[in-house]
């Protein structure tokens, strides 16, 4: 367990906004910062960071939280795991007891697939730097390739001897389970015999983005065509080759620094260009490009290179992975290296500002890039030449912004010497058939027997979902809106956001004289608005209806009365994550106008504090409203059934003549 201590210095430590900057390209938003979601696939920003805070909110998705809170969405960490994760970072020593047998017995599956690759990663990197085996022939490879020790630390490289079962018996000696070795395919088992899925390869491990082991690929060393030269870890819970990029841990604070993102196709690549100084590249291990790893990269930047190298084959077979960055709404650029150069060969047979220089000055296009490789194929052949054109029209219709397709239009047209009017018709037909064909997958996903001409089911079901009502008996019935959840919610967040604040408030003193007649006079008074409210709920006896505001305002009240104070902090932390959530989303609500840039639009809003009286008495107003309306509902439902409706009427008649004295503080016309 760790220490109570080292939790609180986590806390005191860690700023959210260097935290998430690790993950996610943040910009400057007034005194906040903006990105673009890490959970979803968005191309206008949903992401929002207060430093003032120390929260972020995904308005995409509506998670939110603290530092720790994202690591533990994000990467799927567990409380303890995040906590070491932030105390490595800011460099603070851990304090914890020894875990006992239960404890570890615990740990669910997935984290023990993380501790057995992590402990490979060390197994593998330390039996080829100290080893005679391991130095005499993994250590000897990567030295015969150029890398130098740094280089070979960074990216923790390692080798499996060439023997049936080294690694699996050195990892049952340490208490690892046999099964999680097989899950994570270090281990091959079958029947009565185990044995190493990588013996006799140098290895690269494969991190996440957080630097979490999440996979290997193996490099055989000696010749034997049976064998693959390259072999990776199997699919698994934590392995999906799909879903990540290699280097992208080591690259990704230079890919948001450089703000842009180099893409080649294999380790080497990766790695000899690191130690040529850049380090904002990513391999995409060998596979065809997927949506899922373009997406990592554009959490950091929206500019991507792609490089290739001279074997115009290779090119043609992976020109696709364009189309789908441009799908993307990324800005794509190319770069092919001379014949039979790659960027592993190229890197080293040039020195790092030549590197540069070359990557800088080849950089073209993709309308240029696309042209070029294409037109050698057409001979000036017409047809091949009008196929080369709807091919990059095809391109073109990939992109999701109007203003940049029509700029490549123009740039095709100039190129290809062909009108625009042409090509414009050419790109609405491809437009208007992806619509066609989008729509028809939906429908034939949603219900297989539809029929086509009549709305899909879930046409309902969203109308239902967005509060719009679904169709009973050929009628609308609208749902109903929780107007004492929504005012529920105001109160705690007038709490959260101005519990401290003093306000002058106006208190309405009724007297009545000898004959019965009544005068209003006010009296000023100054009260905290968390006073205030307490004082209102507390003399009407009122309690919330929604659980995890009851149990926020009883925090809240349980803080004012011990230090007459509210700290926000302690409920951003709070042990109960529905808490935490709850009250990480209401404070980042009031940020959200700055994704739209109002300002900048002239566009300005009323400080709440300006008006902040008026907001304390209308949340409790409108509440008693909302209250005495559900009170009156009941007693007329009782006074039905009653055998003395004349008492309830009664106090049906008072209810209802105090539900109309708060319509009048609120300037409400009934």
């Amino acid at each position: 367990m760790i220490s109570r201590s080292t939790i609180d210095r986590v806390f005191e430590s860690a700023r959210v906004e260097e935290v998430i900057g690790e993950f996610v390209q943040l910009k400057k938003a007034g005194s906040n910062f903006k990105g673009l979601s890490p959970f979803t696939d968005e191309k206008s920003p949903s992401f929002m960071v207060s430093p003032v805070k120390q929260i972020w909110k995904d308005f995409s998705t509506g998670k939110g939280g603290n530092a720790i809170s994202f690591l533990m969405e994000h990467e799927h960490y567990s409380y303890p795991e995040a906590i070491k994760w932030l105390a490595k970072k800011y460099n603070i020593e851990i304090e914890e007891t020894e875990q006992t047998d239960e404890q570890k017995a615990q740990m669910n599956e997935r984290e023990s697939m993380f501790l057995v690759s992590n402990f490979a990663k060390d197994y593998f990197h330390d039996l080829m730097l100290n080893t005679n085996q391991g130095k005499a022939i993994g250590l000897s490879y990567f030295k015969e390739r150029g890398f130098t020790d740094e280089t070979i630390k960074k990216f923790d490289l390692g080798y499996c001897l060439d023997e049936w079962d080294n690694f699996t018996n050195a990892a049952l000696a340490k208490g690892y389970d046999l099964k999680y070795l097989a899950s994570t395919g270090l281990t091959i088992v079958k029947e009565n015999k185990q044995f190493d899925r990588f013996k006799g390869r140098v290895m690269f491990p494969i991190h996440s983005m957080s630097g979490r082991i999440l996979g290997f690929g193996g490099r055989i060393l000696k010749a034997d065509k049976k064998a693959a030269k390259y072999l990776n870890s199997p699919e698994s819970d934590i392995y999906h080759k799909s879903k990540i990029l290699y280097g992208i841990y080591q690259a990704k604070k230079e890919i948001a620094k450089q703000d842009n993102c180099y893409l080649v196709e294999g380790y080497t690549d990766v790695i000899s260009f690191n130690q040529s100084n850049i380090e904002n590249v990513v391999a995409s291990s060998g596979t065809a490009l997927t949506s899922d790893q373009i997406r990592l990269v554009n959490r950091l930047t929206k500019n991507i290179t792609v490089l290739f190298d001279g074997d115009a084959a290779g090119i043609r077979a992976s020109i696709r992975g364009i189309d789908l960055i441009l799908e993307q709404g990324m800005n794509v650029k190319v770069v092919q290296f001379p014949d039979g150069e790659d960027p592993d060969s190229f890197a080293k047979s040039h020195s790092n500002s030549e590197l540069k220089a070359y990557l800088e000055d080849s950089a073209q296009d993709f309308i240029n890039f696309k042209v070029s490789l294409l037109l050698k194929d057409s001979n000036n052949d017409p047809i091949k030449k009008a196929g080369v054109i709807r091919d990059i029209v095809t391109s073109i219709s990939k992109i999701p912004d109007s203003i940049q397709r029509e700029v490549y239009i123009q740039e095709c047209s100039r190129i290809m010497e062909i009108s625009e009017r042409v090509l414009f018709s050419e790109l609405a037909q491809l437009l208007k058939k992806e619509v066609s064909a989008k729509a028809k997958k939906s429908k034939l996903q949603s219900a297989p027997n539809q029929d086509p001409n009549q709305p899909p089911p879930e046409y309902f079901a969203e109308m239902e979902q967005a509060q719009l009502g679904v169709v009973k008996g050929g009628e609308v019935a609208f749902k109903k809106v929780d107007q004492l959840s929504i005012l529920e919610r105001e109160i705690i967040r007038i709490l959260l956001l101005f519990g401290n604040e003093q306000v002058d408030f106006l208190e309405e003193i009724v007297n009545v004289d000898e004959d019965g007649k009544e005068t209003i006079t006010t009296r000023e008074y100054q009260n905290s608005v968390s006073a205030e409210i307490y004082v209102h709920l507390h003399d009407d006896e009122i309690e919330f209806s929604n659980e995890i505001f009851q149990e926020i305002y009883t925090e809240i009240i349980h803080q004012i009365n011990q230090s007459e104070k509210l700290n926000i902090d302690s409920l951003v932390n709070h042990p109960n994550p529905s808490i935490a959530n709850t009250v990480t989303s209401i404070l980042m609500d009031e940020e959200k106008h700055q994704l739209s840039n109002w300002e900048g639009q002239n566009i300005f809003v009323t400080k709440a504090t300006e008006v902040l009286y008026k907001a304390v008495n209308d949340s409790v107003f409108n509440l008693r409203r909302i209250l005495i309306g559900k009170k009156i509902e009941e007693l007329m439902s009782e006074a039905k059934e009653s055998q003395a409706p004349v008492l309830d009427l009664e106090m049906i008649k008072d209810y209802t003549a105090l539900k109309m004295k708060l319509f009048n503080k609120l300037n409400r016309v009934v």
